[in-house]
């Protein structure tokens, strides 16, 4: 009888654990708590036509490139645990024009992560092919011409979100609203390090 109350004890000490591992996590990855859902269903199995259950270069919904940069449509985008609305809110992306990066499609929804990782699922009509970079650098140079050598234009700070117009193999031409130039592709989020634009 005693062996048996000890180990249930064990059981409960370790079933407390494992929820306060939990909750610690959540608290870790940023999530926010939605009073509306009392439980989070579980997301959808790994299909074998997405990135990550294969090798597959394009979206199994839209046939585009996949992973692909977008930028967000609106000031207010909420990001869901799942692909769908019965899924909880985790984040809530506050700035129109950031670009995130698709690693995933389901139906009408997209997976997305910003330049820290972070993200989850969104509605795609809250998504714009509008290509932006976010300057990652704590300051960037902008020159009038693709190289170290040109004359600087403007200086922009981290943080700055601007227009991608043109990439060559080390360097972008971006702008905002009141500047433009070229700037090092590994000054900027947004861009993979190989990809030229236009194609």
């Amino acid at each position: 009888m005693t062996h048996r109350g000890s180990g249930s004890g064990r059981a409960r000490s370790g079933a407390r654990r494992a929820a306060l591992l939990v909750i610690v996590g959540l608290m870790t990855w940023g999530a926010v708590p939605d009073a509306k859902a009392q439980t989070t269903p579980p997301a959808p199995p790994a299909r074998e036509d997405t990135p990550e259950a294969s090798d597959a270069a394009v979206g199994p919904v839209t046939k585009l490139p996949m992973p692909r940069y977008v930028s967000l449509r609106s000031n207010k985008i909420n990001v869901r645990r799942g692909p769908g609305q019965i899924y909880r809110i985790d984040w809530v992306f506050r700035r129109a024009g950031l670009p995130v990066r698709i690693i995933d499609e389901y139906r009408d929804w997209r997976r997305i992560v910003d330049s820290d990782d972070a993200g989850g699922w969104v509605f795609h009509s809250l998504l714009s092919g509008r290509r932006t970079v976010l300057v990652t650098a704590p300051i960037a140079e902008l020159h009038d011409e693709p190289s170290a050598s040109a004359p600087v234009t403007a200086r922009a700070e981290q943080g700055v979100v601007a227009t991608l117009v043109e990439c060559e193999p080390d360097w972008c031409e971006i702008e905002t609203d009141d500047i433009s130039g070229w700037v090092r592709k590994d000054a900027v989020w947004g861009v993979d390090p190989d990809e030229t634009l236009p194609d």
